[in-house]
C-alpha cells in the first residue's frame, strides 16, 4: 500500500519538522510537575504519574491507606464533568477514579497551565479542600 506508507511517512517528517516530539518531551514533562505541585498534597490525590503527554491522577478517600471510594461515588466521571464544565475534556478511566489526559502534541506551557489550574478548580468543587476531611461529597 503504497500510498498510505508516503501519507505515513509525510506525517513522521511533519512531526519532526514541526518539532512536535521535542515539545511533547518538554511540554509532557512540564504538564505533569505542575498537575503533581497542584494536586500532590490534596488527601484525596493517591497519585500523579505520566509520560511524554500523557497524565493521570488517582483519586482515593485515603491517601495514607489506600482506600479507594465506592463505586457509586463516581468522582472521577464527576471530575471529569466539572472539568468539560470549564473546556477541559479529561477522560474518567473505567479502573477506580482516575482522570486521564492526552493532549495534542503541539500544547504550549500556558495552555498546560490552563489544564492545571481548572483541574485543581474542578478537584475542589467535588471533593473540597480535603483539610477538614469532609467535602461535598459528604462521606470523604
Amino acid at each position: 500500500h503504497p500510498i498510505g506508507a508516503a501519507a505515513g511517512v509525510a506525517n513522521l517528517k511533519l512531526l519532526d519538522d514541526l518539532g512536535l516530539i521535542a515539545n511533547a518531551r518538554e511540554v509532557g514533562g512540564y504538564l505533569n510537575r505542575t498537575m503533581a505541585e497542584a494536586l500532590g498534597d490534596h488527601p484525596n490525590v493517591g497519585e500523579v504519574r505520566g509520560e511524554g503527554m500523557l497524565c493521570a491522577v488517582e483519586f482515593v478517600k485515603a491517601r495514607e491507606k489506600r482506600v479507594y471510594f465506592d463505586a457509586a461515588d463516581k468522582v472521577g466521571p464527576q471530575i471529569a464533568a466539572a472539568l468539560l464544565a470549564q473546556g477541559v475534556i479529561a477522560r474518567a478511566m473505567p479502573q477506580g477514579d482516575i482522570l486521564g489526559f492526552a493532549p495534542p502534541f503541539c500544547l504550549t506551557k500556558a495552555e498546560a497551565d490552563e489544564i492545571v489550574d481548572k483541574t485543581a478548580k474542578a478537584v475542589r468543587s467535588v471533593l473540597g479542600q480535603g483539610e477538614s476531611g469532609k467535602g461535598p461529597l459528604g462521606r470523604l
